[in-house]
């Protein structure tokens, strides 16, 4: 009856994980806390690698309903996500290798100065440039997926945000848009952690399947928020998360 129950409660934060990750990403800041917290026992390997399972389900819902309503760049985006992909494999593989403490305080603050930069920029992803895509564009493409992807294999709070940023701002999408590309891009990242976790029996699989199902709920939910009001919610939305993010691993850095 216990187990039930703490399934119950991280049903929630995976419903809302899945809802916050369709609509703008960084929904992991809210999911994984509560796997954390609900299976302690469990190594960190385990609890990320079922976190990847979880969210890999809400991601590939959302992606396929974005999918139906958006024209996609595959010019850019099939090479940005063959980067990330391969860059997430090598992140998961050096998990021991860098300090992941340092990395949560260059995260904290870039946060800051993408959230300071959208509230400055009022007109930042409202309006879809339709890229011309050359050798130039694929390969910041590469580049970025390349570094957004090694971010999300080693530690990946936040992930889909900096996605979100990197259309945006470096390919003038609008954010609809951009929420959509990076949607695919993260598939990609989510793939390739999970060829790293699977093997090495890091997934609690019975929390993984239930927990998928809320996260898909979540996510069907944001992807039709997100589709039906468009960029100006999602510009706005992305703001409270920016704020959220940076309120909480605030408090986790220096307060707790």
């Amino acid at each position: 009856m216990e187990y039930q129950s703490i399934l119950f409660t991280i049903g929630f934060f995976a419903f809302c994980g899945g809802l916050i990750d369709a609509a703008v990403g960084g929904g992991g800041l809210v999911q994984l806390p509560a796997l954390m917290h609900a299976f302690p026992k469990h190594s960190l390997a385990t609890v990320f690698g079922t976190n990847k399972i979880i969210a890999m389900a809400g991601t590939v819902s959302s992606a396929l309903a974005y999918f139906k309503k958006v024209t996609i760049n595959w010019k850019l985006i099939i090479p940005t996500m063959l980067a990330a992909f391969i860059f997430s494999f090598f992140g998961a593989m050096s998990v021991s290798l860098i300090p992941k403490e340092l990395m949560r305080y260059i995260v904290f603050f870039l946060l800051i100065i993408i959230a300071i930069y959208t509230f400055a920029k009022k007109d930042l992803g409202q309006i879809h440039t339709v890229l011309q895509t050359g050798k130039k564009e694929i390969a910041i493409g590469i580049f970025f997926g390349a570094m957004i992807g090694f971010y999300d294999g080693i530690f990946g709070p936040g992930t889909g945000s900096f996605l979100l940023f990197l259309f945006v701002k470096v390919f003038a999408f609008d954010f609809l848009n951009a929420s959509a590309s990076a949607k695919l891009v993260n598939v990609a990242t989510n793939i390739a952690a999970m060829f790293f976790f699977i093997p090495t029996g890091h997934v609690i699989w019975t929390a993984a399947v239930i927990l998928a199902v809320c996260n898909i709920l979540g996510a069907m939910t944001g992807t039709a928020l997100a589709l039906r009001y468009g960029s100006g919610f999602i510009r706005i939305f992305f703001l409270f998360l920016l704020v959220f993010l940076i309120g909480r691993m605030g408090y986790d850095l220096f307060i707790h």
